[in-house]
Parts: structure tokens; C-alpha cells; sequence
């Protein structure tokens, strides 16, 4: 990995294997989502599936959050166990050959309330205009403008509590970050997430996270990124 943090070819295909193995962990998570299942169990099965399936390990302590908890961005899974009408923020990573993926979704268990619906489609839209904004030359500071002001004018603004993204490599944040403060220059092959969120008290969040490589335009995940509502 060179100081500018962009990253080879082989680098980048390393951490594409990783990305794989975190979509087809969060397919047994869907699965395993069912009224009664804890946050600590859905923990435990993402760590057991991601080795399974052929990773070294996790990329970072998963964060699984039920209903309330979802309004904690860091949230530690708890006891607290899957209710109809939780939302769930699922925030996970895999590790192969020392490179380092990064994912977040949040589905709906049940049909969830109109305030909630409309978080997630704000957060969706912040989303695409952040990713959209990735590109070489293109400032941090600004990319995460563009998810930061979109929010701000839906009336969200104080409920988003932190950057728009950061660099993923053999470390899971490195540089560049994008947030209201950086001073940094996106270069093409760096590989960021695009990750906004919002977090009303109490009541649950709602957070949307892909990789990309600046210049590729092309999301990690084979996931998308619309609501799913199970149950």
C-alpha cells in the first residue's frame, strides 16, 4: 500500500473477495432474523459464517442494533431481542489477506411507522448523492456535503452525528475521511465507503453503507439498497 493510500489492483481485488464473503454472511443474517433472536446471537452468527465462508476473521467489532439501539451508531449488541416493528442496523466486515471490507444495512422487521420510511428514503438519497459525488480531484469536505446538506434540509440535520465516509485498507479507517472537516483531495484507486446516516433518540436509525474505489463508481456490495421489510 503506497503513503496516498491508493491502492493496487491486487489490493483492491482482496478486498472485493472480502466484500463477497460480508454479502453472502448478511444473506444468512436475513435469514436469521426471526422474533425472539437476540442482537449477541446475530453477532455471533455473522463472526461464525464470515470465517465459514472463508474469511480470517471480522474487520472490526460487528454492531447489531435493534429498534431503539439503532439510534446508537456504535451500538454493542446486547440481550435485547428482535420485536415486530424494530427497524435493524446491521454494520459488518470481513477480513482476506489482511484487507479489511465494510458494510452497513438497515431492513425493517415488520412494516415500519411513516417516520421511519421517511428516514430511510432521506438516508437512501443522501447516499446516492455522496456516492455520486466520489470522483477523482473531488474534495472530501464536499462529498460529504453532499449527503450532509441533503440531510439538513429534510429537517434531519442534528440527527447526523458523524462523517459521510473514510478510507478501508489493512486498516478499517484510515485515509482519506470525508466529514465536514477534512481538508483531503480524493485520488483515483483510494477505496472509501459512502456511509450517511440519522439517528433519532429513542426511537432507531437508519444507516446505508457501500466500499468504492474513486474513479470505479461501482458499489462492493451486490446488494441493494432499498428497503427490504421482512417479516
Amino acid at each position: 500500500m503506497q503513503n496516498d493510500f491508493v491502492k493496487t489492483e491486487e489490493e483492491r481485488a482482496l478486498m472485493k473477495r472480502a466484500a463477497e464473503i460480508t454479502d453472502d454472511v448478511f444473506d444468512c443474517v436475513l435469514d436469521a432474523l426471526k422474533e425472539g433472536v437476540t442482537e449477541r446471537q446475530i453477532a455471533e452468527l455473522i463472526a461464525q459464517k464470515t470465517v465459514e465462508f472463508g474469511a480470517s476473521g471480522v474487520s472490526f467489532d460487528t454492531i447489531v442494533a435493534f429498534g431503539a439501539g439503532g439510534a446508537e451508531p456504535h451500538h454493542v449488541p446486547t440481550d435485547a431481542a428482535l420485536e415486530k416493528g424494530d427497524m435493524v442496523t446491521v454494520d459488518m466486515g470481513a477480513v482476506v489477506g489482511g484487507y479489511c471490507s465494510d458494510f452497513t444495512r438497515t431492513v425493517a422487521f415488520g412494516e415500519p411507522d411513516a417516520e421511519m420510511r421517511k428516514v430511510y428514503q432521506t438516508v437512501l438519497e443522501a447516499y446516492k448523492r455522496a456516492f455520486a459525488a466520489v470522483a477523482d480531484g473531488v474534495g472530501c469536505r464536499a462529498a460529504d456535503a453532499a449527503a450532509r446538506d441533503y440531510i439538513a434540509a429534510q429537517g434531519y440535520g442534528e440527527f447526523y452525528i458523524h462523517g459521510t465516509g473514510h478510507g478501508v485498507g489493512t486498516l478499517i479507517h484510515e485515509s482519506p475521511t470525508l466529514n465536514a472537516r477534512s481538508e483531503e483531495v480524493l485520488r483515483r484507486g483510494q477505496v472509501v465507503t459512502v456511509e450517511p446516516g440519522i439517528y433519532l433518540p429513542d426511537k432507531g436509525g437508519v444507516r446505508i453503507e457501500d466500499m468504492v474505489t474513486v474513479g470505479e463508481g461501482v458499489p462492493f456490495s451486490r446488494h441493494n439498497r432499498e428497503l427490504i421489510v421482512l417479516g
